[in-house]
């Protein structure tokens, strides 16, 4: 409750720091923001991140310079990011403020708002990239053999929770993708996704046998007995008969994670990380995990890479003769 109020809270401020800024300003972040949402087709929740890091900027480039774009230089840009990081900003905020405004410049500069785009020369603190925890194989294989125990029953949300778990390590799909999937995305005879992804791209993505049966009880058992008026093409429904609320979903990973012994505390993301490692361990290529997961660029395929990397050093410590 306390996260939705500062959440909240965060909002409104934009709100009055848009309204602050002169028109010409103003005017611009109301263009950006139909770049961003239209054209670029990204989620409400990064172009309001992308927002905020602009109208941070700019409301610091008025106090210390001017009300003009053209006082957006490098160096009210250097002085910008000083400042957040004096304020104790962490690296990995700091990097992706400065991306945020690079990108602002970048399309200031193309559409003429700006003479030139100092963008490209603003450096900032690298980011810290943690390797992501994972299951391991074995505590993957108990986390869906205790939730395949409790669908048993037969219970219909016992039943969705079962294939909500298996499709999600099967495919490493996003949860919003998974929360947003409708049944014209599934392909049952050749077991794939049709799913819309990031800057809305679609992929399609394939799933194994024990999802596809874990999905099938669903559908046939368990979704007839949740699915109102509401539901419409859902494929997961909430206890009311409304589409699965993404919240909901990380629960119920959450949960299922926590009963297998040694693992570590786990959401859907994960879940991901998870299968991606597996992939990668189990000898897929790194294009081809790239594909499944929809990412953009292969730079972010390459830290599950490291990963596996890790546990290959565990391995050879834990084992060799010499290690």
């Amino acid at each position: 409750m306390e996260r939705r109020r500062s959440g909240a809270a965060s909002r409104i401020d934009l709100r009055a720091a848009r309204a602050s800024l002169p028109d010409e300003l103003s005017s611009a972040v109301d263009r950006f923001q139909r770049h961003l949402s239209a054209e670029r087709g990204l989620s409400e929740h990064t172009v309001r991140a992308y927002l905020g890091d602009v109208v941070s900027l700019l409301t610091d480039v008025v106090a210390t310079a001017g009300p003009g774009l053209d006082q957006v230089t490098l160096p009210a840009l250097r002085s910008w990011l000083a400042g957040q990081h004096a304020q104790g900003i962490s690296r990995a905020t700091l990097a992706r403020r400065a991306a945020s405004v690079r990108t602002f410049t970048a399309w200031a500069h193309r559409t003429g708002l700006l003479g030139t785009d100092p963008g490209p020369r603003l450096a900032a603190p690298a980011k810290h990239r943690a390797l992501p925890a994972v299951l391991r194989a074995d505590q993957a294989d108990s986390a869906m053999a205790a939730s395949a125990t409790g669908a048993e029953q037969g219970d219909p949300v016992a039943l969705r929770d079962h294939a909500l778990l298996e499709l999600l390590y099967a495919t490493g799909v996003r949860v919003a993708e998974l929360c947003g999937l409708d049944l014209d995305d599934i392909d049952h005879e050749r077991r794939l996704l049709r799913v819309l992804g990031k800057g809305r791209r679609e992929r399609a993505v394939p799933f194994g046998v024990p999802a596809d049966a874990a999905l099938e009880r669903w559908l046939s058992a368990g979704r007839p007995e949740l699915s109102t008026e509401r539901s419409g093409p859902a494929v997961f429904l909430g206890a009311r008969g409304g589409r699965l609320d993404q919240r909901m979903a990380r629960r119920v990973v959450h949960d299922a994670v926590q009963a297998v012994p040694g693992a570590a505390d786990l959401g859907p993301h994960g879940l991901r990380h998870s299968a991606a490692t597996h992939l990668l361990e189990g000898g897929a290529d790194l294009r081809s995990v790239q594909e499944l997961l929809g990412h953009a660029t292969l730079a972010t395929t390459q830290l599950y890479t490291h990963v596996t990397v890790d546990r290959l050093k565990a391995i050879h410590d834990r084992t060799h003769p010499r290690s």
